[in-house]
């Protein structure tokens, strides 16, 4: 059964009355410019949830290509067969330790609880829905993704657009530095041969190979307010959990909670991989920080930033100078603030003069550096929200994300549910050729996410073949 590519059911599609009641509530009608100005709300998703969940799982979500995703693979075996799935149901029930024998159970079982949302675990030594038939010792995990989340919270100490679940454009840009930066360092070679000084075990791993980096990075929109990072890689997926907090111990620049006013420290020769970053951060300080953020727009504001200053005397001057002319713009206050470091620097003992040389960049570090949650990283058991299952708050579909052109992303334009819902009613009630669509999600603005998936899949899928060949062709030659 080509699960996939099944012919629609045209009585799941409800009614045009069905989309002309949709439309007086006044979902999704806001234009691509009123939604680029528009701040999106923390409030709990509309009506008809479960129809609309169960017309999207029936009709659009791409389960051949997930299956062929977690299995690393098209024949299924032990990849996919032992892997976690917990299902959130529209009660906020959960039910864990589930597994499928393939595609075709997995959506059976999905469209048996049509779940608000659903997570992927780990691979385990046997298949989780056996849990309860095992012995403790007879059921471990072995392998997981390598998986990274940035949660917009995580900022709100320093954005002023917005708090708590609520998004806008001028905030997203905090997630689209970190996707730059964090892809970048997850690519190079650097990050293996550094992260190698924390533990032996990545020694082992990353010195014995000639490319130390990773290739399959899949970045994926989390449906509210921020972004999952799954790499894919098999050397990846084999890390224990010591070896995923070495990379986090390494990637981590950003330290302390919300009562630590400096929360980063950084060296006068900063390694490569902070020298890349830097320049990544440098491109977007001025737009992001300084203009759309406009940190330094008021005292509480600004007395953050100086804060980080080690120096009291230049914090007072500035501070002082501020006061005089609060209505300064943010972009002017810190040309001040830097030309008043590098005179402070100049008189400084050279015991006091690298903290103070450095705190300009470790400002820009701490406004924009990527900011990690460490538990969703370092436990392999950790289960983390499905790509391409919907957020229960938002009714946005977490859809892919392209790293390269990751500034055009705009959260507030995903497809949601009723979107969706909408577009295939439209495309079935304007079809007079009888010819049957070849996938229902062609005719949604699904449809360049999925192809985008299904490209980094295959890619996988392929690097896996010929890994395999190379094997035949080895034993055949010994």
């Amino acid at each position: 059964m080509d699960l996939d590519n099944e012919p629609v059911n045209q009585e799941i599609i409800r009614s045009n009355s069905d989309v002309d009641t949709i439309d007086k509530m006044n979902i999704d009608q806001s234009t691509n410019e009123e939604q680029s100005n528009v701040q999106s709300q923390d409030t709990e998703y509309i009506p008809d949830t479960p129809e609309l969940l169960h017309i999207f799982y029936s009709k659009i979500f791409p389960y051949k290509t997930y299956a062929y995703w977690l299995n690393y693979g098209k024949e299924i075996d032990k990849p996919f067969l032992n892997r976690e799935f917990s299902l959130q149901l529209p009660t906020e029930a959960v039910i864990r330790n589930l597994s499928f024998s393939g595609p075709d159970e997995m959506k059976t079982e999905i469209l048996k609880f049509c779940p608000s949302k659903f997570d992927v675990g780990a691979v385990y030594t046997a298949k989780p829905k056996d849990k309860k038939s095992l012995r403790p010792s007879a059921f471990k995990p072995v392998e997981k993704e390598l998986v990274f989340d940035i949660d917009m919270t995580d900022y709100d100490d320093i954005r002023t657009c917005c708090s708590g679940g609520d998004i806008c454009n001028k905030c997203w840009q905090f997630m689209t530095v970190a996707i730059k930066i964090l892809d970048v360092s997850l690519r190079g070679a650097i990050l293996c041969l550094m992260a190698a000084y924390y533990t032996f075990q990545l020694t082992q791993i990353f010195f014995n190979t000639e490319d130390f980096g990773f290739k399959h990075l899949l970045w994926i929109y989390s449906g509210r307010r921020g972004v999952h990072c799954w790499v894919s890689d098999e050397r990846a997926r084999k890390l224990n959990n010591e070896e995923r907090k070495a990379i986090v111990a390494y990637l981590e620049v950003v330290k302390g909670g919300a009562q630590q006013s400096k929360k980063v420290r950084l060296y006068k020769t900063l390694h490569p991989s902070l020298s890349r970053s830097l320049e990544i951060i440098e491109k977007y300080f001025e737009q992001v920080i300084l203009e759309d953020q406009d940190v330094l727009q008021d005292e509480k504001n600004w007395t953050k930033v100086l804060n980080c200053i080690p120096d009291e005397g230049v914090k007072k001057k500035l501070h002082d100078n501020w006061l005089q002319s609060p209505k300064r713009s943010s972009v002017d206050k810190w040309n001040d603030l830097e030309y008043e470091v590098q005179y402070g620097a100049a008189k400084k003992a050279s015991k006091k003069l690298e903290s103070l040389q450095m705190c300009t960049k470790e400002i820009m570090f701490q406004y924009l550096y990527p900011r990690l949650d460490e538990k969703v990283t370092t436990q392999i058991n950790h289960l983390l929200k499905s790509p391409f299952c919907v957020h229960p708050k938002t009714g946005r579909v977490c859809v892919t994300i392209s790293p390269e052109n990751c500034e055009y992303f705009n959260p507030l334009e995903v497809p949601t549910l009723t979107m969706l819902y909408r577009q295939l009613n439209e495309s079935y009630a304007n079809k007079t050729d009888g010819k049957r669509i070849r996938n229902d999600y062609d005719v949604t603005s699904l449809k360049p996410y999925i192809k985008y998936f299904e490209n980094f899949v295959e890619s996988i899928v392929s690097e896996v073949r010929e890994k395999n060949r190379a094997k035949e062709v080895f034993s055949m030659e010994f």
